[in-house]
């Protein structure tokens, strides 16, 4: 890349200092993730912020990583710009005071809730989940939608009735690229991109691919539909590190994007890799 990119999509954790109940089933990613570790795992790519989104930490302990977050940024990595911590949206209006305590800190910039885990396909369509999510645009915070694809048709509900909340899609909504499905997905993406308070975040993708066999190929129809149905006004860069070391390098899944975008023009590049993600965000 010939310029500085914004990283949309980090996770850092400390396993010494927090739970994390699911890296008990991923072990090569069951130990701390720390702001050294990414900076090596960069490599040669040139990052100027990184947004840090929480990483699944035991529910009771969300407060925690937040805080935590925010003594990183303070004192160890001045490139964290932004932080989109957990929050227990479920709750509905009882959520209020942990938003209003969240949102006091500068760096948090939205809320992830994630949905993929619940096995009820329209938890996010629940009464006091709804609620919980329209009381995000009282405090200045966007949503960040982490599906997996049979979720979708209840997320474009949700939007619908969340008109004043700002939306971001996870992963382009977790497509079954090993298996090399577009549809349904294709069709629902198009539905989201509808509405024009939602955004799309171009992460996620090895990891939803043949994590040992994936090619570059594999994952350009993908990469095409987003940008055909959200433009380049409406997509950003994640990373999801560590994630996506399951399947991929930091620098070579930068590079398959990259090549995938090879003849769209510079401005637009640039829009993908780092102006949209500090508009979005606020990262000024």
């Amino acid at each position: 890349m010939d310029l500085p990119i914004v990283d949309t999509h980090v996770h850092l954790w400390d396993t010494h200092l927090l739970r994390y109940p699911w890296l008990d089933d991923v072990p090569s990613l069951n130990r701390p993730f720390l702001p050294a570790d990414y900076r090596i795992g960069c490599g040669p790519v040139e990052v100027e912020k990184v947004v840090l989104v929480q990483a699944q930490v035991e529910s009771a302990q969300f407060m925690k990583e937040a805080e935590w977050v925010s003594l990183l940024a303070r004192e160890q990595c001045i490139r964290i710009a932004g932080l989109v911590p957990w929050a227990p949206l479920e709750e509905g209006e009882r959520a209020r005071p942990a938003l209003e305590v969240l949102a006091g800190d500068p760096l948090v910039k939205g809320i992830r809730r994630i949905i993929q885990n619940e096995p009820d396909p329209e938890f996010c369509l629940r009464p006091d989940f709804v609620r919980g999510v329209q009381a995000l645009s009282d405090y200045g915070l966007h949503f960040e939608l982490c599906i997996d694809q049979p979720q979708m048709a209840a997320a474009i509900r949700l939007v619908e009735k969340c008109p004043t909340v700002r939306f971001i899609l996870d992963h382009i909504g977790k497509p079954h690229i090993a298996e090399r499905a577009l549809q349904p997905w294709s069709g629902e993406l198009r539905v989201l991109a509808g509405f024009p308070n939602v955004w799309c975040k171009m992460s996620g993708l090895v990891t939803e691919a043949d994590h040992a066999h994936w090619t570059r190929d594999d994952l350009r129809p993908y990469i095409e539909h987003v940008l055909e149905c959200f433009g380049f006004e409406r997509v950003m860069f994640g990373s999801d590190w560590p994630v996506v070391t399951l399947a991929a390098t930091y620098p070579a899944w930068v590079e398959t994007l990259e090549w995938a975008l090879s003849g769209c023009a510079q401005e637009d590049v640039s829009r993908l890799f780092r102006e949209n993600a500090i508009g979005f965000y606020r990262l000024e």
